[in-house]
């Protein structure tokens, strides 16, 4: 359900910035937004507290980011709360970063190894990333896990390239464990 939620808001709002023709606007105003909350658990706080009400943590909401943020995304904002989704606020802005990544061309990549990839390793991933993707550009993420033994475990969007010698142990497992002996 949250997803759900994620997505219909973040579209509206994404809708919103196209049509306004505002997307780096609202794309840079979001960015700033997203580090305010984060570094103020206390408002947040505030806003999903259940006994404050609505017009309360709207005129918080108004005293803070009124002639500091976008009219319309303040309004935005404003609904979020009237709606009690505040709580999805988080999810909601991602769901906007993402989907202007999108229509930016930029490819958000989840790159996991046994080994911390030298530089050298991870031009060359980008490069194959660049070539074999319809993106232009590539914002990377990487991690170590060891568990991994060898290989490397790509993740674009709701892809997954899995070339790992741990998931290619599991499979030959699975396969020996189908074989009957005679």
């Amino acid at each position: 359900m949250a997803k759900l939620i994620s997505k219909t808001y973040g579209e509206a709002l994404y809708e919103l910035a196209l049509e306004e023709n505002k997307v780096d606007s609202f794309t840079e105003e979001i960015r700033i937004l997203q580090q305010i909350l984060a570094e103020n658990q206390d408002l947040s706080r505030l806003i999903n507290h259940p006994k404050i009400v609505k017009e309360e943590k709207l005129q918080v909401m108004r005293n803070i980011f009124e002639g500091k943020m976008d009219k319309e995304l303040l309004g935005f904002l404003s609904l979020i709360i009237t709606k009690d989704r505040y709580n999805e606020i988080d999810s909601i802005l991602q769901y906007f970063l993402d989907q202007v990544k999108e229509l930016k061309g930029i490819g958000v990549v989840y790159v996991t190894t046994a080994e911390a990839l030298k530089v050298p390793q991870r031009e060359l991933v980008i490069a194959k990333l660049l070539e074999t993707t319809k993106y232009q550009q590539m914002e990377m993420h990487y991690t170590v896990d060891k568990s991994l033994i060898g290989g490397m475990v790509i993740r674009i969007g709701d892809r997954v390239v899995d070339s790992s010698i741990k998931s290619k142990l599991d499979a030959l497992q699975k396969k020996l464990m189908k074989i009957q002996l005679a």
